[in-house]
């Protein structure tokens, strides 16, 4: 269970620590991170920015099996065995090998906060000199630091790159309140030029947004306009940048995981389960560190390699995302017609699922 040790607000305390793993960032890959550790004996300390579950930036939607993994069902809302795509010229309905499901943000993250032995704090990572992580309320030391503080990589070498430059897409979404039964993606250009629209029915409200893979294209107009043409109200915004191309996982002697290393899917902006994925990956191997049967060199060579084995899965969707916008509308309903034969279907989806494959928790 996490602990906090300074009080909060005005009364917040200097920061000054030293502990055996320090994890920047306390949202599904810090938090993955984090749950692997817990056994270990290590002293471990979790700072972020906002308390844990605080700040959502995602739909929040996940394969199913993945939530049954980890323990982790209590933050369940609703289930889908089917998706729905829609174009200008067609709608197709795809029945799933595998079910996928929305969640709750902050009992997920509750959940999975309980499944570690730590002690967290709120703090603004600045920066890094050596096994020194500075923050807003003072210094931090650890020889093993992990950045999952998302995409702009905080504790990495040289200036962050910005968007546009950087391999970001933008994605907004609105979280009217409704019910829905269909998990549904637009791939329409009256929404986005490149990027997709989408439905997440979570209970009691349905997640709408826009994703756009060119970040200079800002998609609040037409997040409010798909909200409307479904007859939802455009409540509750929140944004978020999505990166899309995976980078290296160590630098410099620091691990990095989640969005901060890149994993999050090209072409779907799914990043939750491979934040997961990877986040139990780096945390294996710190606890080998831990345990004292495997050095920091070991373990920043394997986690590094194990990252790097999965960039040919992350570049060929990337391709693939840079070649649906090409493809005109109207040649696009009958190739997704053409996917949804069963077989078809169940191929594919694997595929897509072994990605990540939820059977990596057990192992």
């Amino acid at each position: 269970m996490p602990t906090r040790a300074t009080k909060r607000g005005e009364q917040r305390t200097p920061l000054d620590r030293d502990c055996d793993v320090l994890i920047c960032g306390a949202s599904f890959a810090g938090l993955a991170v984090a749950r692997e550790l817990s056994a270990s004996g290590a002293r471990v300390m979790v700072v972020d920015r906002y308390e844990i579950g605080e700040r959502q930036t995602s739909a929040c939607g996940i394969p199913t099996q993945w939530l049954e993994a980890m323990d982790l069902m209590g933050a369940h809302q609703q289930r889908f065995g089917e998706l729905v795509i829609h174009t200008p010229h067609t709608t197709v309905r795809y029945q799933l090998p595998w079910t996928f499901s929305t969640f709750d943000y902050r009992a997920l993250c509750e959940l999975l906060a309980q499944q570690g032995s730590f002690e967290f704090e709120t703090a603004k990572v600045d920066g890094r000199s050596g096994d020194t992580v500075h923050t807003d309320r003072g210094e931090i030391r650890a020889p093993l630091i992990v950045d999952a503080l998302g995409w702009r990589r905080v504790l990495g070498g040289g200036d962050p790159i910005q968007p546009p430059d950087a391999y970001l897409s933008r994605g907004l979404e609105v979280h009217p309140h409704g019910r829905g039964d269909d998990l549904e993606i637009w791939i329409d250009r009256r929404y986005v030029p490149a990027g997709y629209g989408w439905s997440f029915p979570a209970d009691d409200e349905v997640r709408v947004g826009v994703g756009s893979f060119d970040p200079r294209f800002h998609v609040k107009d037409t997040t409010v306009q798909l909200a409307r043409d479904l007859n939802r109200e455009p409540d509750g915004y929140q944004g978020n940048w999505i990166p899309h191309r995976i980078r290296e996982a160590t630098e410099d002697g620091v691990f990095f995981t989640g969005d901060s290393a890149g994993h999050c899917l090209p072409l779907t902006a799914e990043g939750i389960r491979t934040a997961l994925y990877f986040g139990i990956a780096c945390g294996r191997e710190l606890a080998e560190v831990v345990a004292g049967r495997q050095s920091k060199a070991s373990a920043l060579a394997r986690y590094g390699a194990f990252s790097a084995s999965h960039r040919w899965k992350f570049e060929w969707m990337l391709r693939v995302q840079r070649l649906v916008p090409r493809v005109p509308p109207r040649a696009l309903a009958p190739s997704l017609r053409a996917i949804g034969n069963r077989r078809v279907v169940n191929w594919s989806f694997n595929h897509y699922l072994d990605v990540a494959h939820p059977a990596f928790v057990k192992r």
